[in-house]
């Protein structure tokens, strides 16, 4: 099967001039079909039977029918909404308004009631069902098949069809495959000008996000375009909508939450407290919206909608109509009343004044006729794809025969024809339209498996931009980089600009973990002076930091978890006091919640230390120096193996999860201490918060190190200790192996092939360095099934010592990793090249980009 060709609206016209009345299924086609005519007609030509019937424009009877049971009936306005819905859709299928009342589940009381309504209203259906076309006329229907049962109900007895179709196949046009939405909308704005708006065409989803980017773009460009926001889009009924809603969310709701409308009614609340509370930020201008919030119960929607327009200094006399016609402007802004407003407004298009002129965008669900000679048609994917209604009344089967043949009329709408698709999106093939699969003989699961073409983005001028002052400074050189910004610039670099341009909010587990690390500060200072007692107004006072964070039913929760928190916090400190003074920084960091809480200075040195490494270009802040030898890290997120520890600072490939934190500092450290085993642990005080609370829990748990050892890896197993945990520590095979060897086996071994540069067992095995091991203990042992296991656990033992530590070797790569990603970044902050989304290791890990909405997924540059 394939697209069968549609006849030219010229051949239509050709075959239907002589009638005196022709019958078509949509608007858009009569139009174009009376623009062509080219003798004096009396009466209407084309036209279609519901417009032929109302003598009018029509009206959405569905609104016109809901507004008249509401205000005359008793029914729900949920239920009047679902029954009139079902009546106008089975008076279409079946030909008479009371047609529903012959299905059992559907004959209700409220049906029943909403029936009568229906059927004395003059609607457009009623009048159709009553009109019959005089028989003195020669009348032709085009396109038979796409009457529905009430429309073919006013043909005359004698009438001829003419079939839109030819007996010919259409050669469709190729897929222009592009990146994005917003690639694909460039396209279209390379083409379309204000001269030419009349004559192009834009078919699309109108429910996708393609309708709001072409018509931003459209307005953005002064464009002409048909149609144009809706009752609801207007910003300031949206607006009201959210007042109205935010003032019954309740005590939990959040600055973020109620952002856009505190942007509309010109609050500037800053971005730090978006996490918080509404209740709990000191705002002059959140105090109107609260004060609004405890007068709500007493307002109504006149009330209210003039308390809007006094601040907004706004007039919202549409909103004003709308609220008088649902006879609700007099009535209380209650929770229901406002839950009813919303569904009327999400169910309903009330009607406003639109563009006629310029671009026409047409609905892909609706229109089957686009009578413009240039169209693009946006998306094609499986939101084109018309659902039938799933009703006994309806034969689904016939309505998608209905459906498949309107999809094959819109695509060969114009002279020319561009079909603009994404072949893929988020990393996952985008699907074509279901109808495509009834119309191509071929196999497809994307587009580019179809007749395609792929095309690069193009990137349009827009008028002239921002203007621009010419600025004689040179970029600043950023001379040292921290772990976390590290971190962000290798997942993502892009995220990283971001993150020197924009301000995130503060969030809860911030402003915790600074209290967890103050208390660990002041408690090095002062522990004779923390009780029990002590401890627990400690947990208070972290409870009511971060209470405008949370929500009521989570504060005895949170209070149990910050009690055990700093327990844990005390246990380790008094096991592992500190030894010696901080002196690998060159000074203390920030100022401390607790030291000014309790009245007591911060006095030790060893805690805070915040160091700038200018000779590796390296920064950070440092929790706790227990000894000039060990690092200590307090964390509050779930614990990590040091294996893992080790794995996420990989370098070649970066880990997709890339987190430098302990290298840097072992990296720092052994500048100021060289020549010394270093230590790094990362307290995760929080680790065993279930098994406390559950009567247990062990300090061990909470603790993970990693150590760094002033040898290369290679020189590190060389030694004599590793052999001598090869004899004694490792499994049963390895010991038995090894200790009847001796150390100038294996280090001859060591000593003459170099151990591979892998983290897996298997390829180690394999590997040179893996045979030779196992040849010379075969030969020295003898050839034996635990001399070979042994070798193999022997091998696995050294691996478990790579991945677990950090070596001289992997310390220098690093160093040098760190000046190649310094030299890249001050070229790219120079303008050498933009930040690219794509980092070292390709693609970054969503989950740990910062500023997600401002990245477009799937862009590399």
């Amino acid at each position: 099967m394939s697209i069968t060709r549609a006849k030219s609206l010229d051949a239509l016209y050709e075959e239907c001039k002589e009638y005196d009345l022709v019958l078509v299924p949509d608007a858009p086609m009569a139009s174009a079909l009376n623009r062509r005519l080219d003798t004096p007609h009396f009466g209407p030509f084309a036209i279609t039977p519901r417009r032929l019937a109302a003598r009018r424009r029509e009206k959405a009877e569905d609104r016109l029918a809901f507004l008249e049971i509401i205000q005359t009936t008793t029914l729900d306005w949920k239920e009047t909404a679902f029954a009139v819905g079902n009546i106008l859709q089975c008076w279409e299928y079946q030909g008479t308004a009371d047609a529903i009342l012959e299905y059992d589940s559907y004959a209700t009381d409220a049906t029943r009631i909403a029936v009568d309504r229906i059927e004395e209203m003059d609607t457009t259906s009623r009048r159709l069902t009553e009109y019959t076309i005089d028989a003195d006329q020669s009348v032709a229907v085009v396109g038979f098949e796409q009457l529905t049962t009430l429309e073919r109900s006013i043909l005359p007895a004698d009438y001829d069809t003419i079939d839109p179709f030819t007996d010919d196949s259409f050669d469709y046009p190729p897929f222009r495959i592009l990146d994005s939405p917003a690639a694909i909308v460039d396209a279209v704005l390379d083409t379309v000008t204000e001269a030419n708006a009349g004559e192009i065409g834009v078919v699309l989803d109108a429910s996708s996000q393609y309708s709001s980017l072409i018509e931003s773009a459209l307005e953005a460009a002064d464009i002409p375009y048909y149609g144009g926001p809706g009752f609801t889009d207007d910003p300031h009924h949206r607006a009201f909508l959210q007042l109205l809603r935010s003032a019954h969310a309740g005590r939990d709701t959040r600055i973020g939450d109620v952002r856009p409308l505190l942007t509309q009614l010109g609050m500037a609340v800053d971005i730090e407290h978006d996490e918080k509370r509404l209740s709990e930020v000191d705002h002059q201008d959140v105090e109107w919206l609260l004060e609004f919030s405890t007068e709500i119960r007493t307002y109504t929607f006149e009330d209210a909608l003039e308390a809007y327009e006094t601040v907004t200094e706004s007039t919202l006399d549409a909103f004003r109509d709308e609220l008088a016609v649902l006879g609700i402007r007099d009535d209380l802004v209650t929770e229901d009343a406002v839950d009813r407003l919303e569904y009327y407004l999400q169910s309903y298009e009330v009607p406003v004044e639109r563009e006629n002129e310029g671009v026409l965008l047409a609905d892909a669900k609706s229109a089957a006729h686009v009578d413009r000679p240039v169209v693009f048609y946006l998306g094609l994917d499986e939101g084109w794809t018309r659902s039938s209604p799933r009703r006994p009344w309806v034969d689904r089967d016939r309505a998608f025969e209905r459906n498949i043949h309107q999809f094959q009329l819109l695509l060969q709408n114009g002279v020319d024809q561009y079909y603009l698709v994404q072949d893929t999106a988020g990393g996952s093939p985008v699907t074509p339209c279901l109808y495509f699969e009834e119309l191509f003989d071929e196999a497809f699961e994307r587009f580019s498996d179809l007749n395609s073409e792929q095309y690069a983005r193009t990137y349009r001028a827009t008028h002239d931009g921002f203007e621009r002052d010419p600025l004689d400074v040179q970029p600043e050189t950023v001379e040292t980089i921290s772990q976390s910004s590290l971190n962000t610039y290798v997942n993502s670099p892009r995220d990283y600009y971001f993150s020197r341009l924009l301000d995130n909010p503060d969030k809860d587990y911030f402003e915790e973990g600074n209290l967890f690390h103050d208390f660990a500060e002041f408690y090095v200072s002062h522990p004779d002076t923390v009780t029990e007692d002590t401890l627990d107004e400690v947990a208070d006072v972290i409870l009511e930091e971060v209470d405008p964070f949370l929500r009521g039913v989570d504060r005895a929760v949170r209070r149990t978890k910050y009690r055990i928190g700093v327990q844990t916090l005390v246990d380790y400190l008094d096991a592992n006091p500190a030894v010696g003074d901080g002196g690998v920084a060159t000074g203390r960091w920030g100022t401390n919640f607790f030291a000014d809480y309790f009245e007591k200075p911060i006095e030790s040195a060893n805690t805070e230390r915040w160091f700038e490494n200018a000779a590796l270009g390296l920064k950070g802040k440092i929790d706790f120096v227990q000894s000039p030898t060990h690092l200590v890290d307090y964390k509050s997120g779930s614990k990590k193996s040091a294996t893992s520890i080790i794995k996420q600072s990989a370098l070649d490939p970066p880990s997709d999860t890339p987190n430098f934190q302990a290298l840097l500092y072992l990296a720092h450290q052994r500048t100021v201490t060289p020549d010394e085993t270093l230590g790094f642990t990362f307290v995760h005080f929080l680790e065993t918060l279930d098994d406390v609370v559950a009567g247990g829990g062990s300090l061990d748990d909470c603790l993970t190190t990693v150590t760094y050892y002033p040898a290369t890896f290679e020189e590190y197993i060389a030694r004599p200790a590793t052999f001598t945990e090869l004899e004694e520590d490792a499994a049963n095979d390895c010991n038995k192996t090894f200790s009847k060897s001796d150390y100038e086996v294996y280090r001859a071994v060591v000593d003459e092939y170099e151990f591979p540069d892998t983290r897996d067992i298997d390829e180690l095995v394999d590997s040179e360095f893996g045979h030779a091991l196992t040849a010379r203990m075969v030969e020295d042992v003898g050839d034996y099934k635990y001399v070979k296991n042994g070798c193999r656990q022997a091998l696995r033992h050294l691996l478990r010592i790579r991945n677990r530590n950090y070596f001289s070797d992997d310390v220098e790569a690093f160093e040098e990793f760190v000046h190649e990603r310094l030299s890249e970044l001050n070229a790219r902050r120079a303008g050498g090249e933009r930040f690219p989304v794509r980092g070292l290791g390709g693609d970054p890990n969503y989950r740990y980009v910062n500023n997600r909405d401002c990245i477009l997924e799937g862009e590399s540059r």
